[in-house]
């Protein structure tokens, strides 16, 4: 008799064959456009065979703060790596909130760390960072795989979920509020896992990425990604089952070449249509300016007093983190600090969810 292989390492072998496929062309683009972003090519051979556009050396600890690194998934197949940095003054009778941090296309975890430069801002705003890092055998160019089947984004999301719960486990003092926001198909993920474990986040956030849960193919993909597909709601609604989603931040730059700026905009309605019939909004707009920095313009939907929504535009922005650090591939050091206004908006959300933990 035939031995029966695992379902768990045929939906691993499925995954990475099919991220082989439908990841290469928009993989591609991406890193064309990072390469430029950073303001030349990558030569070394090492370098282009890692997927990574501008590699960064590896975060070191620093006063007021510690970077761990480790290893966990749900098997072999699944194993990933992941970096946590923690401020110092945590402590498990008063566990800090958590930032789940995901990186995008060409991109690993200490690239990313260079650009948000988030250690910085975790120090000062009091909150732990937690960035798992996509493996190359899962994605050649290291993107979240955001789209395919239910099953392939479902294993990406329990592959995440599982670092979450192994990091907060070995550091409980990191188990306060949770959020997620990550750069690209890091910030699809980020919606994506919050669709998925809307109990499990007090907020997500993407800049620059796709509408989540639109496409299965690589041409559904692209049309996403030109703003031509949209999500949806009703199935969405339905895996819900009576749960709300999590208040959503949108930071997108309306000069983005890779993910156009109506995925944020139809990121929001999705979540507008997950709200209960009958709930009424109200929508309030502004400006943010921050010396010769890009100019924003801020949109808040409402739900009474609270803030459902938040879209931050960039203007004269492309597919880059706002306010990354010179020199890194998707950064633009032009735009205000993204982390900041992410933080801020996360921030007050959780004052109104104080109790809601990991």
């Amino acid at each position: 008799m035939a031995r029966r292989k695992s379902p768990l390492v045929s939906a691993l072998f499925k995954l990475t064959r099919a991220g082989v496929r439908q990841s290469t062309k928009i993989g591609k683009a991406a890193t064309r456009q990072g390469i430029a972003a950073g303001g030349r090519l990558v030569s070394s051979a090492r370098h282009v065979m890692s997927g990574i556009a501008t590699p960064a050396d590896a975060p070191a600890t620093v006063t007021g703060g510690r970077w761990h690194e480790g290893r966990w998934g749900l098997g072999p197949l699944a194993m990933r790596r992941y970096r946590l940095f923690i401020p110092t003054g945590a402590s498990t009778r008063r566990p800090i909130p958590l930032l789940l941090l995901l990186h995008g296309c060409a991109q690993d975890t200490a690239a990313f760390a260079a650009s948000t430069r988030c250690a910085a801002v975790a120090r000062e705003r009091g909150f732990a960072v937690l960035m798992p890092e996509q493996a190359q055998e899962a994605n050649p160019q290291r993107c979240w795989n955001w789209f395919g089947s239910d099953a392939r984004v479902g294993m990406e999301t329990r592959i995440l979920m599982a670092i979450v719960d192994h990091a907060v486990s070995g550091h409980p003092r990191i188990g306060g509020p949770l959020f997620a926001i990550g750069l690209s198909a890091g910030g699809s993920m980020a919606l994506t896992l919050g669709l998925e474990h809307p109990e499990r986040f007090v907020a997500v956030g993407s800049h620059s990425g796709a509408a989540p849960h639109s496409a299965v193919t690589p041409l559904q993909a692209g049309q996403t990604m030109r703003g031509r597909r949209s999500p949806d709601a009703e199935p969405i609604a339905r895996a819900l089952n009576g749960r709300a989603a999590p208040p959503l931040l949108l930071i997108h730059g309306d000069f983005d070449p890779v993910v156009s700026f109506a995925n944020a905009e139809t990121s929001a309605g999705l979540w507008a249509d997950l709200l209960p019939e009958g709930t009424k909004m109200s929508v309030a707009s502004g400006e943010i300016r921050r010396g010769s920095r890009r100019r924003i313009t801020r949109q808040d939907w409402k739900v009474g007093r609270q803030t459902y929504v938040r879209l931050l535009r960039v203007h004269g922005m492309g597919h880059a983190w706002s306010g990354g650090a010179a020199g890194q591939a998707f950064s633009d050091p032009e735009g205000p600090d993204a982390l900041r206004l992410a933080w801020q908006f996360f921030a007050a959300v959780m004052e109104r969810a104080p109790d809601k933990a990991v």
